[in-house]
């Protein structure tokens, strides 16, 4: 017993992040060959906001950090030494008697506090986002924290160019937003402050270019959040971020930030921190920008284990949920195939954007049987149920949300708020839907080489497939299948045919 206790301790790993407005402790294990998070707990310490103006930290700023390490200690305890890293950013970095918090933190803790440099910072937060996201190409990441924002190109899993810049969303709240008043005079001066700040390094970055940019901060969540709360897509522009701060100048103060999507506790810093992205998005020049799946703690958590880095960020989540969740996985290669082939038929689009729904619709195949593991009743629910509550390395918030409606739907009655929900992705993932649907039911003999030549188009909005009358008429319950399909397609007002040739 001692024996498997040890080796199962020796597979969780746990870093806590002493940031700047937040400190933070994850926990995870390593399963089938991708990381569980099995513990998370955070605490708004605003550790930056007790810096006065020769760097001196307070005590009372000390003593909130302190209470809150001694909560994450108690559960530190039980991992093996090798297995934790603790680091400590900006506002540790700054700090003139630092080494005063440190050493009663590291008693706390039992463990080595680790004050990282600026530029050690932003590598990190870039191998964090390289491993949780499944971009390709030279990419720009920003994670705006409480003390400074770090603004990274990469390449795959290698950072390029990197800078730690000393501005952050609780140094700017209690430089611009004084009494926690919303005005325009206050963004704006927020704002060319910022410009200021990231001037020095604009050149070299908008010379060295990039494909996609992705924004690592708890700022380009709530924006986010926000966004998909008003049912507009999820990609950050300058307009939509102009757009939304002239809202909140709207409720005059930080007490009444009452705007839809944005949760009670990203409010405080929300002001400052979209300041800085709108001046980022200014000065480099940016057209769009996604929320990456991960940090800093991420960035930490796979450096300590060599063996789970990946080329392909998607195909390593997919392998260990069909494992953990023992997928049947040739039938789930079956219903991907025929999925690709029918999709192929009717795509509109090319490049880049085709290739992108074409993995979500791979993805999608072979996770659909994820829930048979809990009973076959309701088993696309029950999938649906497991997807949303598993992280999903890879995939964008939004891309999991259709991901968890591809697996929901697949199968019997649609949901017509399911489909409300996806807010403006609905045309593209509803026709992705029907797509998988239909290949769902070609495939349930679970058998290959058994299906002829089958044919998908469109033709004047209805769907319309086709499938030799002999083979059809070989195949009732295929027949009867296909006929309840588009009985519950009609329920939807979508239009499905079947054409014998």
């Amino acid at each position: 017993m001692a024996v498997d206790a040890y080796k199962q301790d020796n597979k969780v790993f746990a870093v806590i992040d002493l940031g700047s407005n937040s400190f933070h402790m994850l926990i995870a294990k390593n399963v089938a060959g991708d990381l569980q998070t099995i513990g998370r707990v955070k605490r708004k310490v605003r550790l930056a906001a007790g810096l006065d103006e020769n760097n001196m930290l307070s005590l009372e700023a000390m003593q909130r950090g302190w209470e809150c390490l001694s909560l994450f200690a108690e559960r530190l305890q039980d991992i093996p030494a090798a297995n934790k890293t603790i680091v400590a950013t900006a506002t540790l970095r700054l700090a003139s008697n630092a080494k005063q918090f440190i050493e009663k933190a590291e008693l706390i803790l039992n463990h080595k506090v680790n004050v990282i440099s600026g530029e050690e910072e932003a590598k990190t937060i870039y191998k964090g986002v390289a491993h949780t996201s499944s971009t390709t190409g030279k990419q720009l990441v920003i994670d705006i924290g409480g003390a400074s924002t770090e603004v990274v190109i990469g390449d795959r899993f290698t950072p390029l160019l990197y800078k730690s810049l000393n501005m952050g969303c609780v140094t700017f709240l209690e430089k611009y937003f004084q009494g926690g008043l919303l005005t325009h005079d206050n963004f704006s001066a927020a704002t060319a402050a910022a410009h200021k700040i990231v001037a020095p390094i604009v050149e070299e970055y908008k010379k060295a270019g990039w494909l996609s940019v992705s924004g690592a901060s708890g700022t380009v969540q709530a924006i986010q959040e926000i966004m998909i709360a008003q049912r507009q897509d999820d990609a950050l522009t300058l307009d939509k971020l102009n757009a939304i701060k002239h809202q909140a100048v709207l409720y005059k103060t930080i007490d009444n930030l009452e705007l839809p999507g944005l949760l009670q506790e990203r409010r405080l810093v929300f002001a400052s921190g979209l300041s800085i992205l709108i001046a980022l998005f200014e000065a480099l020049e940016i057209e769009k920008m996604g929320l990456a799946g991960g940090a800093l703690r991420e960035g930490v958590l796979y450096s300590m284990i060599p063996e789970l880095h990946h080329d392909d960020i998607r195909a390593r989540t997919i392998n260990s949920l069909i494992t953990r969740y023992h997928i049947d996985q040739f039938q789930a290669q079956r219903v991907a195939e025929i999925a690709k082939s029918l999709y192929s038929q009717i795509a509109l689009d090319d490049g880049e954007q085709c290739k992108q729904k074409l993995a979500l619709l791979y993805a999608a195949s072979c996770l659909h049987e994820m829930g048979l593991l809990i009973e076959y009743k309701s088993y696309q629910k029950h999938g649906g149920y497991l997807l949303k509550n598993s992280d999903t390395p890879g995939f964008s918030q939004v891309q999991k949300q259709q991901l968890i409606f591809l697996v929901e739907q697949h199968k019997a009655d649609i949901d017509p708020q399911a489909c409300d929900q996806l807010g403006a992705c609905e045309t593209q993932t509803t026709l992705l839907l029907k797509v998988l649907r239909l290949a769902v039911i070609l495939t349930m003999r679970r058998k290959d080489d058994v299906l002829p030549d089958i044919k998908l188009a469109v033709q004047n909005e209805t769907l319309v497939l086709s499938i030799p009358h002999i083979w059809l008429g070989q195949h009732p319950l295929m027949l009867a299948e296909l006929e309840q399909e588009i009985a519950y397609q009609a329920k939807m007002d979508w239009k499905l045919a079947i054409d014998t040739i």
